[in-house]
């Protein structure tokens, strides 16, 4: 249609020169017909000088229906063109009209503004006419009202959008979703642990209880049978004693029997600790302490903490924070691994806790390589990882950015290369109330 458009003004203009032709009657009829197609056809046809600001030399008279002006306001006015288009759609033409004159055609679309104020999408199809010698005499072209198809696009545009966020909410839910139940398997596998691990914990416990007692009881008959002995044998008894060496073995067992049963709490204690870190069979949201939640956390970790960092605690008190606690405690625990995963020889890292107005806020951080600052930006991306391959899979820092998301918070990170890292996590007290932005 714009093609068509563009051959009748083209005509019209080539009529326009013959009209001083006195025996042109038929050519008058035609150009009454012309006049009638150019009035009814949906685009604007114009014309303008090939130089300069591109003044309109001719505009169509529905130009008037389309967008509301008079056609002859548009041509009087050397600058109406250039005045009505959108600004930020200029630089966009005027860096490329000059592509007119050695291509011959350009095509643009652009917003326009109209009688109403409105700017309305317009498809301008431009081509240049020239003599018989090659010179530029003329401009033609055609401009169509598009916006009801730019509507669409855009609104294709948008459901396109929406989509891709829906599918990457769907992509992280499903990722949640597997993390859960990996965590889920974890409690019951902890669960599971617990139950065959307390028991002999239990007994084996309270049989040196019981064997402590009795070695006390032991030492003490013999002490006792060595008072008593008639004096030719108290030297043999004395002898006896010094030989099996008695006074150490008394003393040392009970240090034996001291270390055992401090042995056998730190086991209890890590079993409590991963029973409390996996909450199995809670996934309510729920009144949580964090710095127990951080303790039971860093008590899982530790063996591979230990032998590269040092652990250093400022907790201040926190109020009770409504959340579910098992996924902070994933959030923690990935932040402590990766801490420990950026020291490379022997290191710090820092744990600490406090909280101001309706928010709290637990600071991690490690005196690793650090990130480089062109990868901050990414590091929550998901399956986005600094590490070697095969060594990560780049999901920790997404899960922990969805978790603390999900928790109406936020993470922030700050990193120096060389110096180390600091996450922060800040949680609202009550997600239902409060947003963290």
């Amino acid at each position: 249609m714009e093609y068509f458009d563009l051959a009748l003004a083209a005509e019209f203009t080539e009529l326009q020169n013959l009209q001083a032709n006195p025996h042109a009657s038929v050519r008058l009829t035609s150009h009454e017909r012309l006049r009638y197609l150019i009035e009814n056809t949906p685009a604007i046809i114009y014309s303008s000088v090939p130089t300069g600001d591109f003044k309109m030399t001719f505009v169509s008279s529905n130009a008037r229906r389309i967008l509301g002006y008079d056609p002859d306001l548009m041509v009087s006015d050397p600058n109406f063109w250039f005045e009505h288009i959108h600004p930020d759609d200029k630089p966009n033409i005027f860096s490329s009209l000059s592509m007119l004159f050695v291509e011959g055609e350009r095509t643009y679309e652009y917003r326009f503004r109209d009688i109403q104020g409105n700017y309305v999408w317009m498809r301008d199809m431009l081509r240049l006419i020239r003599d018989e010698s090659g010179n530029p005499i003329e401009v033609i072209g055609s401009l169509t009202d598009v916006s009801e198809r730019k509507a669409m696009e855009e609104s294709l545009h948008r459901k396109g959008e929406e989509q891709k966020l829906l599918i990457q909410r769907l992509q992280e839910a499903q990722d949640q979703l597997l993390q859960s139940e990996k965590m889920a398997s974890i409690g019951q596998l902890a669960a599971g642990i617990a139950h065959e691990i307390n028991n002999p914990i239990g007994f084996v416990n309270s049989n040196l209880v019981s064997l402590h007692s009795y070695i006390e009881d032991m030492f003490d008959a013999i002490d006792q049978l060595q008072s008593v002995a008639h004096e030719t044998n108290a030297l043999k008894c004395k002898e006896i004693r010094e030989k099996a060496d008695l006074d150490f073995l008394e003393t040392d067992i009970a240090e034996l029997f001291n270390e055992s049963l401090d042995g056998l709490k730190r086991v209890k204690d890590i079993v409590q600790s991963l029973k409390d870190f996996s909450h199995v069979g809670e996934t309510e949201w729920q009144e949580a302490d964090l710095i127990q939640g951080i303790e039971s956390t860093l008590n899982i970790v530790y063996n591979e903490i230990k032998y590269k960092a040092k652990i250093q605690k400022k907790y201040q008190p926190l109020p009770p924070v409504r959340c579910v606690i098992s996924q902070i405690n994933q959030v923690v625990m990935n932040l402590l691994v990766n801490a420990s995963h950026a020291i490379h020889d022997k290191g710090d890292i820092s744990i600490s806790t406090g909280h101001a107005n309706d928010q709290v806020w637990i600071s991690i951080s490690d005196t690793g390589s650090g990130i480089p600052q062109d990868l901050i930006n990414r590091i929550f991306e998901p399956f986005f990882t600094t590490k070697p391959i095969g060594t990560g899979t780049g999901l920790g820092l997404s899960l922990s950015y969805g978790i603390v998301k999900k928790h109406r918070g936020k993470i922030e990170v700050k990193s120096e290369i060389g110096k180390g890292s600091e996450f922060v996590i800040r949680l609202p007290l009550d997600p239902d109330r409060t947003q963290i932005n």
